[in-house]
C-alpha cells in the first residue's frame, strides 16, 4: 500500500540513512536481502528510514493536521490538559518545561499513552505503575482522541512486526520478546511543536540523547532539524517522503550485549519563526517486564555494553521509564511523587 507523509519535492537529496522496505519481508525473492540490510543497519547505526509499512498518506496527513490544530488552540485550552494535572505524566507540556540532559528543550508537546484506568496501588506496589492511566484530551478538539489512539494502535502493529524481523535478522528467535509485549505494552505517542528559535538564541529543540526503550518510529513534517551522531559530529536526517525514521533504544542494545546500537540524536530548532511538527511513537514492553539477553550465535561478536554511571539502566523496563519521566518533568514528579525526586 503506498504511503507518504511529507510535502517535500520529488527531487529531494539522496537519503541520509539506509532505507528498509518492510514489504520486502513478504517477498521470498527479496527476503534474504531484506534481512541482510536490516541486520547491517541495526548493528552499525541503529537508525533507518522505514518504508513499505502500510500506513497511508491519508493517515499521516490526518495526524499532522490534528497536531497542528492542537497547537493552534488558545493557550487556555492547552493548559486545561497540562501534565501538571496528571500523576501519570500525561498531557500538555509548555515550551521550555521539559528537560534533556538538565537543559530546557525549546518545544511544547502533548503526551499520550495507552488509554487505561488509573491504577490503585498498595504500599508494596512498584511506583512505575503510576505511568499507566488515563490520558487528557482537549474538549475543543474532539477528533483528536480517536485519531491518536488509532494511530498508536496502527504503529504498534508495525513496530511489533519490525521487532520480530529484527530478531530474525540477527539469527535470534523472532518471538523472544512476544511475552514482554503481551497484554499491556507500554505505548507512548508525542505530538510535538518546535516553535522556531528560542529568544536566548540557544539551538536546543531537544538535546542529544538515546531513547531508553526498544523502538521509536518518528513522523516528521517537511521542515527538518533531526540530527544523529556520526563520529565526533552530527548528521542531518531530513524527512523522506513515505518513510518513518526508526531508531533503536538502549534496552535493545543491552538485551543484545551491545551488538545492536542505540545512537545519540537531537533536534536543532528551526530558524526564526518557522515551526516544526513531529509525532514520535515509542514501542516498549509491559512496565513489569524484565529484559533478558537475546540468545543467538551473534553473541560471539557482541562487544558488551558500555555502562554510563550517570544513567544506569535497569533490567526491569518500568524502572527506566519512571527514571526518564521524573528527570524530564521534575515539576510533575514533585507535585505527585515527591518521594521519587532526587534531593
Amino acid at each position: 500500500m503506498p504511503s507518504a507523509h511529507t510535502d517535500l519535492p520529488a527531487d529531494s537529496a539522496a537519503p541520509a540513512l539506509p532505507v528498509i522496505d518492510l514489504s520486502q519481508a513478504d517477498d521470498p525473492a527479496q527476503r534474504a536481502d531484506f534481512l541482510k540490510k536490516l541486520h547491517a543497519v541495526a548493528r552499525d547505526t541503529g537508525f533507518l528510514y522505514l518504508t513499505g509499512h502500510g500506513i497511508t498518506e491519508a493517515e499521516t496527513a490526518r495526524i499532522l493536521e490534528l497536531t497542528r490544530a492542537f497547537f493552534a488552540l488558545p493557550e487556555a485550552d492547552r493548559l486545561a490538559v497540562s501534565n501538571l494535572n496528571s500523576p501519570h505524566f500525561r498531557g500538555y507540556t509548555r515550551i521550555g518545561h521539559e528537560l534533556t540532559g538538565g537543559a530546557s528543550d525549546w518545544r511544547d508537546q502533548l503526551d499520550v499513552g495507552a488509554e487505561r484506568p488509573a491504577p490503585v496501588l498498595g504500599p508494596d506496589d512498584p511506583a512505575f505503575l503510576w505511568l499507566e492511566g488515563p490520558n487528557q484530551w482537549p474538549q475543543a478538539l474532539p477528533d483528536l482522541r480517536p485519531v491518536v489512539l488509532e494511530w498508536q494502535a496502527r504503529l504498534a502493529a508495525v513496530a511489533h512486526r519490525l521487532l520480530r524481523e529484527l530478531l530474525t535478522s540477527i539469527g535470534a528467535p523472532s518471538d523472544f520478546f512476544d511475552a514482554a509485549f503481551a497484554d499491556r505494552p507500554h505505548l507512548h505517542t508525542k505530538l510535538i511543536r518546535y516553535p522556531g528559535s528560542a529568544p536566548s538564541g540557544a539551538g536546543q529543540g531537544v538535546g542529544a540523547h538515546k531513547d531508553y526503550g526498544f523502538l521509536t518510529l518518528l513522523l516528521q513534517d517537511g521542515v527538518g532539524g533531526l540530527q544523529v551522531r556520526q563520529g565526533d559530529g552530527f548528521l542531518d536526517i531530513p524527512p523522506l517522503p513515505g518513510a518513518f525514521v526508526v531508531n533503536l533504544g538502549e534496552l535493545l542494545e543491552i538485551a543484545t550485549e551491545g551488538y545492536l546500537v542505540a545512537t545519540d540524536h537531537r533536534v536543532i530548532s528551526p530558524p526564526g519563526a518557522v515551526e516544526r511538527y513531529s509525532v514520535p511513537f515509542f514501542y516498549n514492553p509491559r512496565l513489569d517486564a524484565v529484559i533478558e539477553t537475546v540468545p543467538g550465535e551473534y553473541l560471539r561478536s557482541a562487544p558488551g555494553v558500555a555502562h554510563d554511571a550517570s544513567n544506569p539502566l535497569h533490567a526491569q523496563y518500568g524502572r527506566n521509564e519512571l527514571k526518564g519521566w521524573t528527570r524530564a518533568h521534575p515539576a510533575v514528579a514533585r507535585r505527585w511523587h515527591p518521594e521519587l525526586v532526587e534531593a
